[in-house]
């Protein structure tokens, strides 16, 4: 199960991100603030981080600055989730070192796709080296995915809503839910964020 960090001096918008990745099974910590924050990605290294920029004492970017320095941290998955959506805010952030930028007001979809595409790109990097565990998973989807399902499956982990997969491959959005059911059931994947690894798997077939 992947872990997801929230750090957000907002406790309605922790609430919210926290409520939406919780009902799509990912692990999720929150932190109220940017000093909390190092402190709990110290405590336990997760998966990704989604950070305000404006909080009191420690901002976004000043966390991501001291994040980026510490050697065991550095290549932690970072989206920043903030209100300020102007061109020149989107570059700081970026230059800052962000993977992604999310702008305030945003729906569950975007959320979900913003996290599950940058896990699959980590994933899919961190998947390079080979290994025995890598193997036995790559000969499970040989055996158990068609290729169409596999084709939906690399759009689901890229984080691509049903609607666009159907467009994209020409197929009702009703075959598009229920390949996305069968994919589940044949890998035992009870969520998106165990799609997304799946996904981030077959993209090395």
């Amino acid at each position: 199960m992947y872990s997801i960090l929230i750090i957000d001096d907002d406790p309605f918008t922790r609430v919210y991100i926290e409520t939406i990745l919780q009902l799509e099974g990912f692990d999720v910590r929150t932190a109220c603030d940017g000093t909390s924050g190092i402190a709990a990605v110290r405590s336990q290294r997760p998966d990704l981080l989604l950070c305000d920029i404006i909080m009191p004492e420690l901002s976004g970017l000043k966390f991501l600055e001291l994040l980026r320095q510490e050697n065991d941290y550095a290549d932690i998955p970072f989206i920043f989730v903030t209100s300020l959506g102007e061109r020149d805010d989107i570059r700081r952030g970026m230059s800052a070192g962000a993977d992604d930028y999310l702008s305030k007001p945003f729906s569950a979809e975007e959320l979900i796709s913003a996290v599950t595409n940058r896990l699959h790109r980590f994933e899919v990097i961190r998947l390079q080296r080979e290994n025995p565990e890598f193997q036995e998973e790559h000969a499970i989807l040989r055996e158990m995915v068609s290729t169409r399902e596999r084709e939906v499956l690399l759009l689901v982990g890229k984080g691509t809503s049903s609607k666009v997969i159907a467009a994209n491959l020409g197929i009702s959005l009703r075959t598009v839910e229920a390949h996305r059911a069968n994919l589940m059931r044949k890998l035992n994947a009870a969520n998106a964020a165990m799609l997304a690894r799946w996904a981030a798997i077959a993209e090395k077939m």
